[in-house]
Protein backbone atom coordinates (compact mmCIF):
# COMPACT_ATOMS: atom_id res chain seq x y z
CA UNK A 1 0.00 0.00 0.00
CA UNK A 2 1.10 3.52 -1.12
CA UNK A 3 -1.15 5.92 0.64
CA UNK A 4 -1.13 9.25 1.22
CA UNK A 5 -3.48 12.60 2.40
CA UNK A 6 -2.29 16.18 2.06
CA UNK A 7 -4.80 19.57 2.82
CA UNK A 8 -3.00 22.30 2.31
CA UNK A 9 -4.96 25.35 3.08
CA UNK A 10 -8.27 23.79 2.98
CA UNK A 11 -11.76 25.55 3.43
CA UNK A 12 -15.71 24.32 3.02
CA UNK A 13 -18.24 27.24 2.49
CA UNK A 14 -21.65 26.27 3.04
CA UNK A 15 -24.36 28.74 1.02
CA UNK A 16 -28.30 28.67 2.66
CA UNK A 17 -31.17 30.20 1.16
CA UNK A 18 -33.33 32.38 3.04
CA UNK A 19 -35.15 28.81 4.05
CA UNK A 20 -31.99 27.84 5.64
CA UNK A 21 -31.81 25.13 2.98
CA UNK A 22 -28.18 24.51 1.85
CA UNK A 23 -27.74 25.69 -1.67
CA UNK A 24 -25.38 23.91 -4.10
CA UNK A 25 -23.18 25.12 -7.28
CA UNK A 26 -26.35 23.34 -8.94
CA UNK A 27 -29.60 24.97 -7.09
CA UNK A 28 -27.65 28.70 -7.09
CA UNK A 29 -29.03 29.19 -10.45
CA UNK A 30 -32.76 28.65 -9.10
CA UNK A 31 -32.38 29.46 -5.19
CA UNK A 32 -30.60 33.23 -4.25
CA UNK A 33 -28.39 32.64 -1.62
CA UNK A 34 -29.03 34.42 1.69
CA UNK A 35 -26.44 33.57 4.11
CA UNK A 36 -22.74 31.21 4.22
CA UNK A 37 -20.87 29.64 6.39
CA UNK A 38 -17.59 28.23 7.10
CA UNK A 39 -17.59 24.07 7.66
CA UNK A 40 -13.72 23.98 7.47
CA UNK A 41 -11.50 26.62 7.00
CA UNK A 42 -7.41 26.66 6.98
CA UNK A 43 -7.01 23.10 7.31
CA UNK A 44 -3.43 21.65 6.97
CA UNK A 45 -2.77 17.85 7.49
CA UNK A 46 -0.10 15.79 6.13
CA UNK A 47 -0.83 11.61 6.29
CA UNK A 48 2.02 9.54 5.26
CA UNK A 49 1.50 5.67 4.59
CA UNK A 50 0.87 3.55 7.97
CA UNK A 51 -0.93 6.87 9.63
CA UNK A 52 -3.82 6.47 12.10
CA UNK A 53 -5.38 9.80 13.07
CA UNK A 54 -8.29 10.64 15.17
CA UNK A 55 -10.82 13.35 15.04
CA UNK A 56 -12.14 14.73 18.12
CA UNK A 57 -14.81 17.58 18.96
CA UNK A 58 -18.09 18.29 19.24
CA UNK A 59 -21.30 18.09 17.34
CA UNK A 60 -21.01 20.18 14.40
CA UNK A 61 -16.97 21.00 14.71
CA UNK A 62 -16.36 20.26 11.05
CA UNK A 63 -15.31 16.09 11.87
CA UNK A 64 -17.64 14.64 9.00
CA UNK A 65 -16.96 17.45 6.97
CA UNK A 66 -13.21 17.09 6.56
CA UNK A 67 -13.77 13.04 6.33
CA UNK A 68 -16.48 13.98 3.25
CA UNK A 69 -13.34 16.06 1.97
CA UNK A 70 -10.86 13.32 1.87
CA UNK A 71 -13.19 10.79 0.30
CA UNK A 72 -13.89 12.93 -2.56
CA UNK A 73 -17.54 13.52 -1.44
CA UNK A 74 -17.15 17.36 -0.72
CA UNK A 75 -14.75 19.41 -2.79
CA UNK A 76 -12.68 22.00 -0.99
CA UNK A 77 -13.55 25.89 -1.83
CA UNK A 78 -10.61 26.85 -1.04
CA UNK A 79 -6.61 25.24 -0.62
CA UNK A 80 -5.50 22.21 -2.39
CA UNK A 81 -6.75 18.77 -1.39
CA UNK A 82 -4.73 15.37 -2.45
CA UNK A 83 -5.83 12.13 -1.76
CA UNK A 84 -3.07 9.33 -2.82
CA UNK A 85 -4.96 5.41 -3.10
CA UNK A 86 -8.18 3.94 -3.19
CA UNK A 87 -10.74 4.98 -0.32
CA UNK A 88 -12.85 2.82 1.63
CA UNK A 89 -15.28 4.84 3.71
CA UNK A 90 -17.93 4.61 6.44
CA UNK A 91 -19.23 7.79 6.30
CA UNK A 92 -22.86 6.93 7.81
CA UNK A 93 -24.38 3.76 8.04
CA UNK A 94 -26.65 3.71 5.23
CA UNK A 95 -24.00 5.91 2.74
CA UNK A 96 -24.17 4.49 -0.87
CA UNK A 97 -26.64 1.75 -0.23
CA UNK A 98 -29.94 1.08 -1.98
CA UNK A 99 -32.85 0.10 0.72
CA UNK A 100 -34.87 -2.05 -2.14
CA UNK A 101 -31.84 -3.98 -3.18
CA UNK A 102 -30.86 -6.23 -0.87
CA UNK A 103 -27.05 -6.68 0.59
CA UNK A 104 -25.47 -8.89 -1.75
CA UNK A 105 -26.68 -6.30 -4.58
CA UNK A 106 -25.82 -2.99 -2.77
CA UNK A 107 -22.25 -4.88 -2.08
CA UNK A 108 -21.72 -5.79 -5.73
CA UNK A 109 -22.54 -2.29 -6.30
CA UNK A 110 -20.44 -0.63 -4.24
CA UNK A 111 -17.53 -3.00 -5.19
CA UNK A 112 -17.92 -2.06 -9.37
CA UNK A 113 -18.13 1.52 -8.39
CA UNK A 114 -15.27 1.28 -6.30
CA UNK A 115 -13.34 0.15 -9.62
CA UNK A 116 -13.78 -3.58 -9.05
CA UNK A 117 -14.46 -6.09 -11.96
CA UNK A 118 -17.06 -7.89 -12.28
CA UNK A 119 -15.33 -11.11 -12.44
CA UNK A 120 -13.35 -9.66 -9.18
CA UNK A 121 -16.50 -8.66 -7.88
CA UNK A 122 -18.61 -11.83 -8.19
CA UNK A 123 -15.59 -13.74 -6.89
CA UNK A 124 -15.40 -11.41 -3.97
CA UNK A 125 -19.32 -11.84 -2.54
CA UNK A 126 -18.42 -14.91 -0.88
CA UNK A 127 -16.47 -13.21 1.26
CA UNK A 128 -18.31 -10.40 1.94
CA UNK A 129 -21.31 -12.77 2.85
CA UNK A 130 -18.73 -14.26 5.45
CA UNK A 131 -16.89 -11.04 6.79
CA UNK A 132 -20.67 -9.47 7.35
CA UNK A 133 -22.33 -12.49 9.20
CA UNK A 134 -25.45 -11.28 8.09
CA UNK A 135 -26.84 -15.14 7.49
CA UNK A 136 -29.87 -15.13 5.27
CA UNK A 137 -30.03 -11.34 5.50
CA UNK A 138 -27.56 -10.79 3.37
CA UNK A 139 -29.73 -11.83 0.12
CA UNK A 140 -32.64 -9.50 1.76
CA UNK A 141 -33.39 -5.85 1.17
CA UNK A 142 -31.61 -3.87 2.82
CA UNK A 143 -34.29 -1.61 4.30
CA UNK A 144 -35.20 -4.22 6.70
CA UNK A 145 -31.91 -4.49 8.22
CA UNK A 146 -31.20 -2.52 11.18
CA UNK A 147 -27.85 0.33 11.96
CA UNK A 148 -26.00 -2.42 13.08
CA UNK A 149 -26.39 -4.79 9.99
CA UNK A 150 -25.69 -2.05 7.60
CA UNK A 151 -22.89 -1.17 9.34
CA UNK A 152 -21.56 -4.63 9.15
CA UNK A 153 -22.26 -4.78 5.16
CA UNK A 154 -20.76 -1.91 4.75
CA UNK A 155 -17.34 -2.70 6.22
CA UNK A 156 -17.63 -6.01 4.68
CA UNK A 157 -17.73 -4.63 1.62
CA UNK A 158 -14.97 -1.86 2.05
CA UNK A 159 -12.78 -5.12 2.44
CA UNK A 160 -13.66 -6.56 -0.33
CA UNK A 161 -12.28 -3.60 -2.16
CA UNK A 162 -9.04 -3.73 -0.46
CA UNK A 163 -8.85 0.44 0.26
CA UNK A 164 -5.41 2.15 0.57
CA UNK A 165 -7.60 4.69 2.86
CA UNK A 166 -9.73 4.06 5.61
CA UNK A 167 -12.56 6.53 6.63
CA UNK A 168 -15.25 6.13 9.45
CA UNK A 169 -17.29 8.19 10.97
CA UNK A 170 -19.33 7.46 14.71
CA UNK A 171 -19.22 3.90 13.32
CA UNK A 172 -18.51 2.26 16.87
CA UNK A 173 -22.15 3.56 18.14
CA UNK A 174 -23.61 1.13 15.86
CA UNK A 175 -21.45 -2.12 16.46
CA UNK A 176 -21.65 -4.86 18.92
CA UNK A 177 -18.77 -5.11 21.27
CA UNK A 178 -18.05 -8.56 18.80
CA UNK A 179 -18.22 -6.56 15.68
CA UNK A 180 -16.31 -3.45 16.75
CA UNK A 181 -13.46 -5.44 17.66
CA UNK A 182 -13.40 -6.85 13.98
CA UNK A 183 -13.12 -3.07 12.93
CA UNK A 184 -10.24 -2.04 15.37
CA UNK A 185 -8.17 -5.43 14.28
CA UNK A 186 -9.15 -4.67 10.45
CA UNK A 187 -8.07 -0.58 11.02
CA UNK A 188 -5.07 -1.76 13.09
CA UNK A 189 -3.95 -4.12 10.40
CA UNK A 190 -4.61 -1.95 7.08
CA UNK A 191 -1.83 0.63 9.00
CA UNK A 192 0.49 -2.36 9.96
CA UNK A 193 0.53 -2.91 6.14
CA UNK A 194 0.84 0.84 5.03
CA UNK A 195 -2.78 2.17 4.59
CA UNK A 196 -3.91 4.76 6.19
CA UNK A 197 -7.13 5.17 8.54
CA UNK A 198 -9.05 8.40 9.94
CA UNK A 199 -11.71 7.96 12.33
CA UNK A 200 -14.29 10.48 13.99
CA UNK A 201 -15.99 9.47 16.66
CA UNK A 202 -16.75 10.50 20.41
CA UNK A 203 -15.84 7.11 21.53
CA UNK A 204 -12.45 8.28 22.93
CA UNK A 205 -11.40 4.80 23.78
CA UNK A 206 -12.38 2.96 20.94
CA UNK A 207 -10.57 5.53 19.00
CA UNK A 208 -7.50 5.49 20.88
CA UNK A 209 -6.99 1.71 20.33
CA UNK A 210 -6.64 2.22 16.24
CA UNK A 211 -5.48 5.75 15.80
CA UNK A 212 -1.94 6.59 17.74
CA UNK A 213 -2.64 10.70 16.47
CA UNK A 214 -5.60 12.92 17.03
CA UNK A 215 -6.56 16.59 15.74
CA UNK A 216 -9.26 18.66 17.54
CA UNK A 217 -11.44 20.31 15.48
CA UNK A 218 -13.97 23.14 16.68
CA UNK A 219 -15.49 25.72 14.41
CA UNK A 220 -14.27 24.25 11.17
CA UNK A 221 -10.41 24.68 12.42
CA UNK A 222 -7.81 22.27 13.74
CA UNK A 223 -7.14 23.51 17.23
CA UNK A 224 -4.61 21.02 18.29
CA UNK A 225 -2.75 17.88 16.35
CA UNK A 226 -0.30 15.42 17.80
CA UNK A 227 -0.73 11.97 19.94
CA UNK A 228 -4.07 10.76 20.56
CA UNK A 229 -4.19 11.05 24.50
CA UNK A 230 -2.62 14.17 24.85
CA UNK A 231 -4.95 16.21 21.94
CA UNK A 232 -7.86 14.27 23.77
CA UNK A 233 -7.12 15.46 27.22
CA UNK A 234 -6.68 18.81 25.87
CA UNK A 235 -10.05 18.89 24.39
CA UNK A 236 -11.34 17.26 27.02
CA UNK A 237 -10.33 20.26 29.38
CA UNK A 238 -11.10 23.84 27.08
Amino acid sequence: MNGRIRLDDAGVQFRFDHLGRVVTPALARVRRVKADAWGLRHVDLDLPAGTGLALVGPTGSGKTTLLRVMASVILPDEGAVEVDGRVGSLLATDAGLAPLLTGRENAELLCVLAGLSLAETHDGMQLVAERSRLNAAFDRPVHTYSVGMRARLGLATIQAITPDVLLLDEVFEALDHEFRKIVEDYARDLRARGGIVVAAGHDHPALARICPRGAWLEGGHVRAEGGFEEVADTYRRA
